[in-house]
């Protein structure tokens, strides 16, 4: 199969008829371009015509959809069968990322998959110059390109943040390190201070951002599995733009919607995130920064609101810092009786309520929620980074924590008696937040298997939650006995059998 103006031409009608909704016309296109994958040039001719600009924007992206598929399918070497002609291989590896870099985005994003998938095969032994091709646009400033590599290079190291550890693990992660952690720091501080240039440029800025979180992603990866000494020695660079990014707010990049979150929350987020991990595995490192970040983060949770949108910069910033709770050299910033009072209105209450949307979710699938809820696979909600925080707060200052919370704990309830039908969400605050201080320890196989002797869970039970239970309106407030469920199921509720 050549590359000839004629089968471009014939590859363009069977593109075109694969997007037909009529089924008698799809499908012989779509088994057509099946039966000729084997034939050697086949995927050299579609990168061919998604990089013609005189052909349709449709047909080109149907192109690059089609080429990902056919990697998808076949890059793989499975019991030495080899279905991609070793000469195209080598052509493909050669053009793609010059092609994807200039592509249109929609074209782009199909042709990074793609990339993507090659690699994980691939990289870095049989295409050791991927690194170094990607990395040369770095410098050419222009953000579409970059932008290109970025979302590449995201996708080709976030596996390393799940691989076990191994020496082939090792060996390739230095490699990646080699090429790529300077250049990445490099652009890392181009992009900040293109930030502070075009400030007031708002089109500029949602380019500059969007490089800034696959940034921030691609340091996660690269950090997971230990900290590089790359890392190491330019770690100021990178926490004080942390810093600076985690209480940045420019009214620009505010968006008006509430459930989607936009280019500010994703970053916040994926910074929680990353001084998350620093917290939890390289504390000695990360010892001289954690007060400025615990002081932001304390800040950012006491000012965000209660939409959706903010929803998983909330879960990050919680986690980060039940991190800090929970590590011995650093509980002294949170024992502080004020500190404790402070953390528990200001923090852990207001995501711990039942907020409208929580409602919604319970109302359309309450089995749902109730089986997240059990099994704690809700880890990245409000909820359960609230309930973890608790937890590790409990390790060190079990007493303080039971005495103070309970103290809000009967506020709640007090409240919720005053009208019942309006403030019954300030008593499914008061449950969760009596259970979190009571389960100290569980697994998902035994329950709890350690629990706060402080707590008296009996007496709470009989007093608040099986009078509603056996309430002939029990049926007003279904969350109540879910949350009962929840304590039943777990296993803390010993004597009530």
């Amino acid at each position: 199969m050549e590359v000839t103006e004629n089968n471009l031409q014939t590859l363009v009608g069977y593109l075109q008829h694969t997007l037909s909704p009529d089924p008698a016309v799809r499908r012989p296109a779509e088994k057509f371009l099946e039966s000729v994958e084997a034939n050697q040039n086949y995927p050299v001719l579609l990168l061919t015509l998604v990089d013609k600009a005189d052909v349709d924007m449709t047909i080109r992206v149907a192109g690059a959809v089609t080429f990902k598929n056919y990697v998808k399918r076949n890059w793989r070497i499975v019991d030495d069968v080899n279905k991609i002609h070793d000469s195209d291989r080598e052509t493909i590896k050669q053009l793609i990322v010059s092609l994807m870099l200039r592509s249109p985005e929609q074209i782009q994003r199909q042709l990074s998959d793609a990339v993507s998938i090659i690699g994980r095969e691939d990289f870095p032994e049989k295409w050791p110059n991927l690194i170094q091709e990607m990395v040369s646009h770095f410098q050419s400033g222009d953000f579409h390109a970059i932008n290109g590599v970025l979302h590449t290079a995201h996708s080709l190291f976030k596996r390393y943040r799940y691989e076990f550890k191994s020496q082939q693990l090792w060996i390739e992660i230095k490699f990646v390190l080699d090429n790529f952690a300077k250049p990445l720091t490099d652009l890392f501080v181009a992009t900040m201070q293109l930030a502070e240039t075009h400030s007031t440029n708002v089109n500029a800025l949602k380019v500059i951002f969007s490089s800034l979180v696959l940034i921030t992603k691609i340091f996660y990866s690269l950090n997971f599995q230990d900290i590089p000494e790359f890392f190491e020695d330019n770690i100021k660079i990178w926490m004080n733009y942390f810093l600076q990014l985690l209480t940045i707010d420019n009214e620009l990049l505010r968006t008006g919607e509430d459930e989607e979150a936009g280019l500010l929350e994703d970053l916040k987020s994926q910074i929680s995130e990353n001084i998350g991990l620093y917290a939890q595995k390289y504390a000695e490192e990360f010892a001289e920064f954690l007060p400025g970040f615990v002081t932001a983060v304390w800040s950012l949770l006491t000012t965000v609101g209660q939409q959706v949108k903010y929803d998983l910069l909330v879960s990050n910033a919680i986690h980060f810092l039940s991190s800090v709770a929970d590590r011995p050299n650093s509980k002294h910033l949170f024992e502080a009786s004020d500190v404790l009072s402070s953390i528990c209105e200001k923090v852990i209450i207001p995501n711990m309520e039942f907020r409208d949307c929580d409602e919604e979710l319970f109302e359309d699938n309450p089995e749902e929620y109730i089986r997240r809820d059990i099994e704690g696979s809700d880890m990245d909600t409000r909820r359960r980074a609230a309930c973890d925080l608790v937890k590790a707060l409990a390790r060190h200052f079990e007493a303080n924590i039971t005495q103070i919370f309970s103290n809000y704990v009967n506020a709640m309830l007090q409240n919720y008696a005053k009208d019942p039908n309006t403030h019954w969400k300030s008593k499914d605050a008061a449950i969760y937040l009596v259970t979190s201080m009571t389960i100290k320890g569980q697994t998902a196989r035994h329950g709890t298997t350690q629990t706060n002797q402080l707590v008296d869970v009996t007496d709470f039970f009989n007093g608040q939650i099986l009078p509603t239970l056996q309430s002939a309106n029990v049926d007003e407030f279904p969350c109540f006995g879910a949350i009962a469920i929840r304590l039943i199921q777990l296993n803390s509720l010993k004597n009530l059998t």
